[in-house]
């Protein structure tokens, strides 16, 4: 199994609808997505390691499939779409994290 995950930087005066993204984004990637995805989940990043330190991350979305070859699959033909979004829920440049999930409980 695999987990892609989107992560989007935080920066000072950063701008993140998350109910924007819950609501619409990610829930049309996974409609897009259909059997091949395994599962999804949305992090809003709250702090640093530091007590009241600002996140790394504003907020990240993960998508688990079978595979990569799964996701490139599905990904592919909706990518246009779905990045040409990114600006109707954030300023923040996403960066992107595909691993392997060695341990899930």
């Amino acid at each position: 199994m695999i987990k892609v995950s989107i992560l989007y930087p935080y920066h000072d005066n950063v701008r993140f609808d998350i109910d924007y993204y819950r609501d619409k984004h990610m829930t049309l990637a996974a409609k897009y997505f259909g059997s091949a995805l395994k599962g999804w989940s949305i992090d809003k990043g709250m702090s640093g390691g530091e007590p009241g330190s600002m996140p790394g991350f504003v907020a990240s979305g993960h998508f688990l499939f079978d595979s990569v070859e799964a996701f490139q699959k599905v990904f592919e033909p909706v990518a246009h779409e779905l990045i040409a979004d990114i600006p109707n829920y954030t300023d923040s440049t996403p960066q992107i994290l595909i691993s392997e999930v060695v341990t899930s409980v």
